[in-house]
């Protein structure tokens, strides 16, 4: 099914023609609670992961012994989602407290291997904007379910880039690896197939705007907000124009935590978003909810609790190092 982002709430260019140097487009994926295949661009669901080949592992030092159970995690949703819109009963009260506890497992050591969780798989016959490498059309992310690297802690992400038709002709890999534990729910996605929509037009972060058309731009907001009369008054550029919410490919990046900062290659190369990982489509306003259906967070992917991981690549080669920016 087709999901379309309606029309911005107003013509943001009519009112500041200079936006139009600032313009983008991304490809909003728009995922949902389904069953993909590994042949399905997804997030969550099988990868297209040779049989033959290892299956990646964190071996990062970090405490990995105590978390949750993966099975445990995926009830949970169930239960939760099988008393939408009524009252829990008292037998499912008991289920989820069992469900919620926390294991330890002592003879983990901190740099044990941790098999990696699949979290999404692109296809660029889905995404035309993907920035595959030559002789490559599939991207296939994955991470570490711990939020135990760097600061701030965030998970450890993993890039393999494949060519499609040459996994496709090998044995396919139908039962990877799965961690005992992992440290946060939040990095358990729940299988979606995804409705990719490219061309969705979003602009530049206002802190990288020119500061005259910045605050031309605020005077704007703070006169619809002073404006008793306007109906608009609850617009923001932050909101309605930069930035589409949700899950996407390409564009411009979130800022709005620690605010822009230089993203570059260890080759020298500015570096551009590859993928913005979001909760929710609705972001911080409700004009980015498509037109067919409203899903608040349907991969239950919640990093950093509530925020957006922002993935960079090195377009002269995106087969360079990757790098990632937290915000939330």
């Amino acid at each position: 099914m087709t999901r379309t982002t309606p029309p911005r709430p107003l013509d943001i260019e009519a009112l500041f023609p200079e936006l139009a140097a600032h313009r983008g487009t991304c490809t909003r994926l728009h995922p949902r609670p389904g069953a993909p295949t590994p042949y399905d661009s997804s997030v969550g669901g099988p990868l297209l992961w040779p049989a033959a080949e290892a299956w990646p592992t964190c071996t990062q030092e970090h405490r990995r012994n105590t978390g949750r159970r993966i099975e445990d995690i995926h009830e949970e949703r169930r239960v939760h989602a099988a008393a939408d819109g009524r009252a829990l009963t008292g037998e499912e009260h008991a289920r989820l407290t069992a469900l919620q506890r926390r294991h330890e497992l002592p003879d983990i050591a901190d740099t044990h291997p941790v098999p990696l969780l699949a979290l999404a798989q692109l296809y660029a016959r889905d995404v035309p904007n993907l920035p595959a490498p030559p002789g490559r059309d599939l991207l296939q992310v994955l991470w570490c379910p711990f939020e135990a690297h760097g600061f701030p802690h965030t998970p450890a992400v993993h890039l393999r880039w494949r060519d499609s038709g040459a996994a496709a002709a090998e044995a396919v890999l139908t039962d990877p690896p799965l961690p005992p534990v992992v440290g946060y729910e939040g990095l358990v996605p729940e299988p979606c197939v995804l409705h990719p929509e490219p061309g969705v037009v979003e602009y530049e972060w206002p802190e990288l705007l020119p500061e005259d058309l910045q605050s031309r731009i605020e005077e704007w907001e703070e006169g619809l907000w002073e404006d008793d009369d306007n109906d608009d008054d609850s617009l923001g550029y932050d909101a309605d124009f930069a930035v589409a919410a949700g899950w996407k490919v390409g564009g411009y990046a979130y800022w709005g935590v620690t605010g822009p900062h230089p993203m570059v290659c260890s080759c020298g190369t500015a570096m551009e978003l590859l993928l913005a990982i979001r909760p929710s489509e609705h972001g911080g306003s409700r004009s980015w909810i498509p037109l067919e259906d409203s899903v608040f967070t349907p991969t239950h992917v919640s990093v950093g609790r509530a925020g957006t991981l922002n993935l960079f690549v090195c377009p002269a080669d995106p087969t360079h190092a990757h790098r990632t920016s937290l915000q939330g």
